[in-house]
């Protein structure tokens, strides 16, 4: 089965709602001057929540090919939840990914595995798709090994995940992220390849055979091919690199890089 690739750029708090539309216009013009908006890698971009809304109406009216995705959900539908954004809201807006228990998420808000199970329950509720952010801290490694931890992670974000539902993982070594360290395409195939091998335990070899497996952490223009070459590796969830229209779509065009 082939997966179509997906690039995915991660805004994190950057972009204001004119910025954005600055952006995302720089991005589809730049694609399609080079003739690279035939649906060969998907493009999804993930905007802060006050910029959705200015973003969806954009890709709409100018018919742009780019999927829209939010950075984070709250667990709750709907309530006395200040600050909360429910994944209904989300939906309403078209969005079709939801950013879960990414490292940071973890890190600064103290997100467990069982909230970011949780929060996979919760965007499958509403029909978004889950990319389930995975990855180890330096320390971590040195401690347990490539895998463990990442391994860990997804075991329990997929706790009760039906075995037909789409979901994305994104593998992102926590000590590659804006750090300028990157993990080699062997090191990155080795845990994407360990996290395929869950899917197929918990959910099915069909399963671990459909879902995009993507690696963040340090992604670059000049290292996506690379990284494009192995065989579990489907893509890539790009920090600080998706907010330079030039730069992304450059990682976007990999394909003039990798040989396929």
């Amino acid at each position: 089965m082939a997966r179509t690739p997906l690039i995915a750029g991660n805004w994190k708090m950057n972009l204001d709602h004119l910025q954005a539309v600055a952006f995302v216009q720089k991005l589809h013009w730049t694609l399609k001057d080079a003739g690279h908006e035939d649906g060969s890698v998907e493009v999804a971009v993930f905007p802060p929540f006050t910029d959705i809304r200015t973003v969806q109406t954009l890709i709409d009216a100018d018919k742009i090919p780019f999927a829209l995705g939010a950075q984070d959900l709250s667990t709750k539908d709907a309530g006395a939840y200040t600050g909360e954004i429910s994944g209904a809201f989300l939906k309403k807006l078209d969005c079709g990914y939801v950013i879960i228990g990414h490292s940071e998420r973890r890190d600064y808000h103290g997100e467990t595995d069982e909230i970011v199970a949780a929060k996979v329950q919760a965007a499958l509720k509403h029909g978004l798709v889950p990319v389930i952010c995975v990855g180890e801290t330096l320390e971590q490694r040195e401690e347990s090994g490539p895998t463990a931890v990442s391994v860990a992670q997804l075991t329990v974000a997929l706790e009760g995940v039906p075995a037909d539902a789409e979901f994305v993982v994104a593998y992102e070594p926590v000590w590659a992220i804006g750090t300028g360290q990157v993990a080699s395409p062997e090191q990155a195939q080795e845990v994407c390849a360990a996290l395929r091998a869950v899917i197929a335990d918990t959910l099915g070899a069909d399963a671990a055979e459909r879902t995009r497996v993507l690696y963040g952490g340090s992604v670059k223009s000049g290292n996506i091919a690379s990284f494009m070459r192995e065989p579990d590796v489907d893509g890539a969830l790009v920090g600080g690199a998706s907010l330079v229209a030039e730069e992304f779509a450059a990682i976007i065009r990999y394909q003039k890089h990798v040989g396929v």
